[in-house]
């Protein structure tokens, strides 16, 4: 399909962004990152929500566009995931869902939803910003529930979406629970959140993992931590709802893109008191849960894993960070 063809197809997207969406202004990761702030204007809302695409300055040529999105208690701040992106010749884009770091506007619940399909405005409209800025080949690129959205709308989407391809880090695709939580509790929950949504089920939690990734701790990186909470955030029935509807929605297996499934090698669970081998495990998911459904997603699944990696693989420590990267910019380079 040509670019223009693309393009066109774009505009018949149903798109919520208001006409009133700001100018590229500067970002808070300074050049060359750039934002801009669209105002999603669902029916019946005093404030309404927001969503911020971010974008790098391109490179001379690039043809393909890399668009990322975040995952739940997050927010794009991985500017070498961007630099890294630009490097190897593509256009790069970020986008801060609503109600989640740039996103987040006074009186409303940040990091909620109660249909993880709220999320397909933000999509639509960073999707036809990129393509309006020239890019027809687009790669949608999502980080654990950021996955999950991504894998969601592409189903969803069908090929309307017009994407070249997916690429998951650490997918949100099911519950890291026993058997007794996943079989019972979960589905029970579930159920009450259509009742009660905004029933509070879970308080925060540990801050292990964010000690893994805080340069003031045991990690490499530095971000704001009211926008990424160490702890978390109090998890609502409403959520849980939608986050079991996704999940149950992406297991049809109707993805037709190419899709790139990067997760860890291993898997530990969490716990208050800090062990060494945090820094090079998933601590959040089931790695072998993420191999199991990633390949029920579609015909076209790649599923590899990084050894050492920890959840979010791009924040892993070297040598697993580098690896993560040389197998996503293999896989964008062997796009047919």
């Amino acid at each position: 399909m040509t670019k223009s063809a693309l393009f066109l197809l774009s505009l018949l997207l149903p798109l919520s962004a208001s006409l009133s969406a700001q100018a590229y202004r500067p970002d808070v990761l300074g050049p060359p990152y750039e934002s801009r702030t669209f105002v999603l204007a669902p029916d019946g809302e005093d404030t309404p929500p927001v969503c911020t695409l971010v974008r790098r300055q391109a490179p001379a040529g690039a043809t393909t566009a890399l668009l990322y999105v975040h995952g739940y208690n997050d927010y794009f701040f991985q500017s070498a995931l961007g630099d890294s992106a630009a490097a190897h010749g593509y256009a790069f884009y970020a986008i801060d869902l609503h109600d989640y770091g740039r996103s987040i506007r006074r009186g409303r619940d940040p990091f909620y939803a109660a249909d993880l399909r709220d999320y397909h405005a933000d999509l639509d409209s960073a999707l036809a910003e990129v393509r309006g800025e020239g890019y027809g080949r687009i790669v949608l690129m999502g980080h654990s529930t950021g996955g999950l959205i991504v894998a969601d709308y592409a189903q969803e989407r069908g090929p309307r979406a017009g994407l070249a391809a997916l690429v998951l880090n650490s997918p949100f695709l099911d519950w890291n629970f026993g058997p007794l939580l996943e079989r019972v509790v979960i589905p029970t929950v579930s159920g009450l959140g259509r009742l009660f949504p905004r029933w509070k089920v879970q308080g925060e939690g540990v801050d292990t993992y964010a000690r893994s990734l805080l340069r003031s701790e045991r990690g490499e990186w530095d971000f704001d931590t009211a926008w990424k909470k160490p702890r978390g955030w109090p998890k609502r029935a409403g959520w849980i709802r939608a986050i079991r509807k996704a999940q149950q929605r992406v297991r049809r297996g109707r993805i037709g893109c190419p899709v790139l499934v990067l997760m860890s090698d291993t898997s530990m669970v969490e716990t208050a008191e800090w062990r060494d081998d945090y820094l090079r495990a998933d601590i959040v998911l089931s790695v072998e849960d993420i191999r199991r459904y990633a390949a029920r997603l579609g015909p076209r699944v790649t599923c590899l894993a990084v050894r050492g990696g920890v959840h979010d693989l791009i924040l892993s420590p070297r040598p697993a960070r580098d690896e993560a990267y040389r197998l996503l910019f293999r896989f964008l380079a062997d796009l047919p």
